[in-house]
C-alpha cells in the first residue's frame, strides 16, 4: 500500500522568503525523487497565494520513510525551511486507498458508456 505525506508550508510575507523557499523545496523534489522506494516527490505552489505551498511525497511503504530520514541532504532542510515560514508545517500522512479493483457506484450502464466513449 502506498504510504504518502502531505505537507503545507506557508512563507513569510516577503519575496526573499518566497524565492528561498521555492529554491530549496525544487532542490529537495530533485533530490529526494531519487531516494530508494520514492515513488514521487512533488512540490507546489497555490495558483493564488504565493505563499502557500505543498508537498506530496509518495513512498512504496510507510517503512520507506527511513531511506528519506537517511538521507544526508535532509538534515539540511529544517534548519534551512523554518525560518522562512510564518507558521509551523502541516504535515499529514496518509495510506491510499487501493483502486487497483474496478469499482462501481453507480448503476446507470449507459453512463459507463458515455464515460468511455469521452475517454477513447
Amino acid at each position: 500500500m502506498v504510504y504518502t505525506l502531505v505537507v503545507h508550508l506557508y512563507a513569510k510575507d516577503d519575496a526573499e522568503s518566497i524565492k528561498k523557499l521555492t529554491a530549496k523545496l525544487q532542490e529537495a523534489s530533485q533530490v529526494y525523487s531519487n531516494d530508494k522506494e520514492c515513488l514521487s516527490w512533488l512540490v507546489m505552489q497555490h495558483e493564488k497565494d504565493p505563499r502557500a505551498f505543498t508537498i506530496v511525497e509518495r513512498y512504496l511503504h510507510e517503512s520507506s520513510q527511513k531511506y528519506h530520514l537517511e538521507n544526508p541532504y535532509w538534515q539540511t532542510f529544517d534548519k534551512y525551511v523554518i525560518p522562512l515560514l510564518d507558521k509551523d508545517m502541516d504535515l499529514r500522512r496518509y495510506n491510499e486507498l487501493d483502486t487497483s479493483k474496478e469499482v462501481r457506484v453507480e448503476t446507470d450502464a449507459g453512463l459507463w458508456e458515455k464515460v468511455k466513449a469521452h475517454q477513447s
